[in-house]
């Protein structure tokens, strides 16, 4: 170990995280989407802060190209020509993979649903433990959006109601911000590429949610036949009344209900702002004037026409393309109290745990175990984790006395609300900021008679987006080391600051 100017730097495979004052890593963001594809490397500064470490500074070094995502077929995309793409990059990078750090693997829209969405995963095998996350579903990438593009970091700079809209290729996400917080967040499939074209203007391809459409308007889809363009400007503008339908009506129609993938939006009022991103952005803002055989230019016209009229300002957002490669996580240590229970001593360590953080109602005197459950399933679903098939780290404030009552109510709800995750052999996995660990463990063990493997510790500080790794325990104190990954935003989202850069 080496001190430089009185602080202390990596200088072995054998470090103490605990020792040392700075960490630089290697990070990659990697985005497939129905529509395209892309790469995005950065280097990350984290220097400790008290017993967490905080990115100082995010360098982006390679933006990739941005590359259609290839397809075989109808079901299947090309993994052999995403495989070369990828390795390109890393070239065109100058990174070797076995030198990345960490890193987000995100599988968007249309692309997570394809036959072989997990052969696209196990591209990155060799990298599996160091990346966040395989997939984003229809309610994560709607946050994702809203985070990476800055609409909810505006909504905190402008006080202002901020709807962010991201239209892809193949679905097209909504997220309504107020106070850096998403409140409300819907998914439809509307976008520029369920119908495809080849360089003579013919069928290549249609997605299910394309020949919806045409068929509204009598328009004969087939592979290989050339539209009548007046026909696929009908269908163009069939589509954009659907999706403005969806973000402003409160009680959209039964044609509109259809192409909903999460629940419609309260719309209880206009926003203030209305912010853009995905691939259909870049025609919006007016940053890309080529066709890429899609129905993009012509949405993009169609849908600012709607939100013009309909009032709210338009702003330009932070990124477009780029706004859900949010990329790297960032390691930070914290060490947990030592008032905590894990039974049995082998269910440890865990790696890559997803974070939920329900607003638990805990404030008072008697708790409600089932309003308790309910808010664990919303944080679930909001981040699409609602089907049980991970392990999840559920991370709660702990408020009041530790009586029993209150006790077996908070237990009861967290062990019903994870129901899922728990009917699947996973241990349950609570992390508190408070000392309650252990008796919070024990009564789940002991009263709730939860039979998975339970870990229950105290002493750490988690917010939504973090994903952990919790070491074994150890033995000197009793307590366990907990890695804490967390999502990195650009630094224009990053909340109540000004643009600093960004990073994948």
């Amino acid at each position: 170990m080496s001190e430089e100017g009185g602080r202390v730097f990596f200088s072995n495979a054998r470090r103490s995280l605990e020792l040392e004052d700075e960490i630089r890593l290697t990070s990659v963001g990697v985005d497939i989407g129905s529509s395209t594809s892309h790469l995005v490397f950065s280097r990350l500064l984290l220097e400790r802060l008290d017993n967490r470490y905080v990115v100082s500074e995010r360098k982006v070094v390679h933006e990739s190209e941005v590359l259609l995502t290839p397809y075989a077929n109808d079901t299947s995309i090309d993994a052999a020509a995403l495989r070369r793409f990828i390795d390109r990059q890393y070239e065109f990078a100058g990174v070797d993979s076995r030198a990345i750090d960490t890193g987000a693997l995100i599988l968007t829209g249309v692309a997570v649903r394809r036959s072989n969405a997990r052969a696209i995963g196990e591209l990155f095998a060799s990298q599996a433990g160091k990346f966040v996350s395989v997939s984003a579903g229809d309610a994560l990438e709607a946050t994702l959006a809203a985070f990476g593009s800055g609409a909810a970091a505006r909504s905190i700079r402008e006080s202002a109601r901020v709807m962010h809209v991201d239209v892809g290729g193949g679905t097209s996400k909504v997220a309504v911000c107020e106070a850096g917080a998403v409140t409300e967040i819907t998914a439809v499939d509307v976008g520029a590429r369920i119908l495809s074209f080849d360089a003579e203007g013919r069928v290549h391809r249609v997605e299910e949610a394309g020949r919806r459409f045409a068929a509204e308007i009598g328009l004969a889809l087939d592979i290989g036949t050339k539209p009548e363009a007046s026909l696929l400007a009908r269908m163009v503008e069939r589509m954009a009344d659907r999706l403005f339908e969806i973000i402003s009506e409160p009680r959209p129609g039964a044609e509109a209900t259809a192409l909903l993938r999460l629940d419609p939006l309260r719309n209880e009022r206009r926003p203030d702002v209305v912010t853009f991103s995905g691939g259909v952005a870049e025609y919006i803002y007016g940053r890309e004037s080529r066709a890429f055989g899609d129905l993009g230019p012509q949405l993009a016209q169609a849908l600012l026409a709607r939100v013009k009229a309909w009032g709210p300002r338009i702003e330009t957002s932070d990124q477009g393309i780029r706004a859900t490669v949010v990329g790297a996580s960032q390691y930070t240590i914290q060490v947990s109290g030592s008032t905590i229970f894990v039974a049995p001593q082998t269910a440890l360590p865990l790696r890559n745990l997803p974070v939920i953080t329900p607003a638990l109602p805990l404030d008072g005197q008697a708790l409600d175990a089932e309003r308790i459950a309910q808010a664990v399933r919303a944080a679930l679903r909001r981040l699409d984790l609602h089907e049980g098939e991970k392990a999840v780290a559920l991370c709660y404030r702990w408020t009041g006395s530790a009586t029993f009552a209150r006790l077996d109510d908070f237990c009861r709800g967290v062990a019903a609300g994870l129901a899922k995750v728990l009917e699947r052999g996973s241990p349950l996995v609570l992390v508190g900021e408070g000392d309650v660990g252990g008796l919070i463990g024990i009564h789940c063990r002991e009263e709730t008679r939860v039979a998975n493997p339970i870990v229950s510790i105290d002493g750490i500080v988690l917010k939504e987006f973090d994903f952990i790794d919790i070491g074994a325990l150890l033995e000197t104190s009793g307590a366990v080391p907990v890695v804490i990954k967390s999502l990195v935003f650009p630094g224009s989202s990053a909340l109540g600051r000004a643009k600093a850069g960004a990073a994948a």
